[in-house]
């Protein structure tokens, strides 16, 4: 997979090229800032971008303020934005500009390179995967509406399982369930919440979680979120 990268750590942007070459993967550009993406992207044609949230001149927002400008240009390209801290603000920008593959990690998740590297390869074709705490904090809105309450622990529970991007089997095995049991859990939570369920897994994520962010969500069971890790 050709792949671009927009990192200002030195360290952090050389290790990653070395892990995804070393993965099998072609890292087309590996860029410190945001200077020269636009002819990159035209002249690499890359498949997957890589981004930091907080890019030089001012290391506040540029690398999302660069994302959500491909997600207007290029809505088909997938993006996987890193960041030190969660930034449940940039989060949700992303989420509400829907478009193409996203991915949203923590910069620490890289440290587990098969994990990682699943990541990479799960959003390339075609899935969402948010870090689960951003999840965390994302569901620990306040309601802003009844439709959130209308869900009972369990449905929370694979709700957030969902938003991290987790297949119904990872579910059903994670709480020790039937894969027939979830896909009832997820019929139930989309007509509680209005979307109709959808053979397209990117999108019933992308929808679950505009609305989470758009109308917040009570906090998970204890412990049950940090168990989708």
């Amino acid at each position: 997979m050709r792949i671009l990268i927009c990192e200002d750590s030195v360290l952090l942007r050389e290790g990653l090229v070395r892990l995804l070459e070393d993965a099998g993967h072609q890292v087309v550009a590996a860029l410190p800032d945001t200077d020269g993406l636009a002819e990159a992207l035209a002249d690499a044609a890359p498949e997957l971008c890589i981004l930091d949230v907080r890019l030089p001149p001012t290391f506040t927002d540029e690398g999302i303020r660069a994302a959500l400008a491909l997600r207007a240009t290029d809505p088909a390209l997938p993006l996987l934005v890193l960041s030190q801290y969660v930034e449940e603000r940039y989060a949700s920008d992303l989420i509400a500009a829907q478009g193409g593959p996203l991915g949203y990690l923590l910069k620490d998740r890289v440290a587990d390179v098969s994990e990682f590297l699943e990541s990479v390869t799960r959003i390339s074709e075609g899935a969402t995967v948010l870090d689960p705490e951003v999840v965390a904090q994302l569901l620990t809105r306040r309601n802003k509406d009844d439709r959130m309450l209308r869900l009972t622990e369990r449905e929370r529970t694979v709700l957030a399982l969902i938003a991290e991007g987790k297949s119904n089997q990872a579910i059903a095995a994670l709480l020790f369930l039937s894969e027939a049991s979830v896909e009832k859990h997820i019929t139930s939570i989309f007509q509680k919440l209005g979307f109709e369920p959808d053979e397209s897994g990117n999108r019933r994520v992308l929808a679950a979680l505009a609305h989470i962010e758009n109308t917040g969500g009570p906090t998970p069971p204890a412990g049950q979120t940090g168990a989708a890790r």
